[in-house]
């Protein structure tokens, strides 16, 4: 058993160290840090960024950075692996992206695929494979927002031997909580939908809000807990990774022996 969670705040867009302090005084008000902590997506950045420059702007890279190195503090600090989404900086390129820490210092990123909307603009495609990560004998894969609406993400983690999907994201469509109790029933996985909350305000009055109901669902499909849409909250529960192990729908159909690759072509 781990017990798995998210931090669900609103952010200021584009106020890193004033977002970092927002990060530090929730954990230091949490009263039970889980093993396992997912923030949003662009968690200490903010998501309405203006253009490409400003997302460069405030990017780390993978080892360094402001937002990396306040991950590893809560990482080491905590005890808990921290998975969190941040604007990845590679050269010239620039990656709506996820990273997962460790206490030990270990990391792990995975660069979003499927960019929803603006961000087409602002970022370069993920390019990174849809592969689980093992940390302390758990398998811990990562999707972000809108990597949800493609079925295929879940499911490409599930076949590669997820049992926790962490999925930071910043929803301003309303379908994802309940989508996710399908995703998770279709692959018999646990995932953290970590959210934000609040409204971003850009310069030019573009305006976001945020659903906030960040959720963790069972593999059943069973929603285990959900946030509220305007709350700063840390959320958790304990789940048991070995349940996501078992892939059997009925004593005679399994979920993956069951499937039809014969069929399935046309999805590649």
């Amino acid at each position: 058993m781990i017990k798995a969670g998210f931090l669900q705040f609103d952010p200021a867009l584009g106020d890193v160290a004033g977002n970092i302090a927002k990060v530090d005084a929730l954990l230091d008000a949490a009263s039970d840090i889980p093993d396992l902590l997912v923030l949003p997506e662009l968690a200490l950045t903010g998501y309405l960024l203006k253009n490409r420059a400003q997302a460069m702007d405030l990017a780390d890279t993978a080892d360094r950075g402001s937002q990396v190195e306040a991950l590893q503090r809560w990482a080491r600090s905590t005890g808990a692996v921290i998975v969190a989404g941040f604007p990845e900086r590679d050269r010239d390129h620039v990656y709506n992206a996820s990273i997962l820490v460790t206490p030990a210092g270990d990391r792990h990123v995975y660069r979003k695929a499927h960019l929803f909307l603006n961000e087409k603009d602002l970022f370069d495609p993920g390019d990174t494979p849809l592969e689980p990560v093992d940390v302390d004998g758990v398998r811990i894969g990562m999707m972000i927002c809108f990597d949800w609406y493609f079925p295929e993400t879940a499911r490409v983690l599930s076949l590669r031997g997820a049992e926790v999907i962490c999925h930071p994201s910043n929803l301003v469509l309303s379908y994802c909580p309940d989508a996710m109790r399908t995703r998770c029933l279709e692959n018999r996985v646990f995932a953290v939908t970590a959210n934000r909350c609040g409204r971003d305000v850009a310069s030019d009055g573009q305006e976001l809000r945020y659903t906030g109901t960040s959720q963790i669902t069972g593999p059943g499909g069973e929603i285990l807990l959900r946030a509220g849409e305007n709350e700063s909250v840390l959320g958790a529960v304990s789940i048991d990774p070995a349940a996501a192990r078992d892939k059997w729908i009925t004593p005679r159909n399994g979920m993956h022996e069951d499937r039809r690759t014969d069929l399935y072509g046309p999805l590649v």
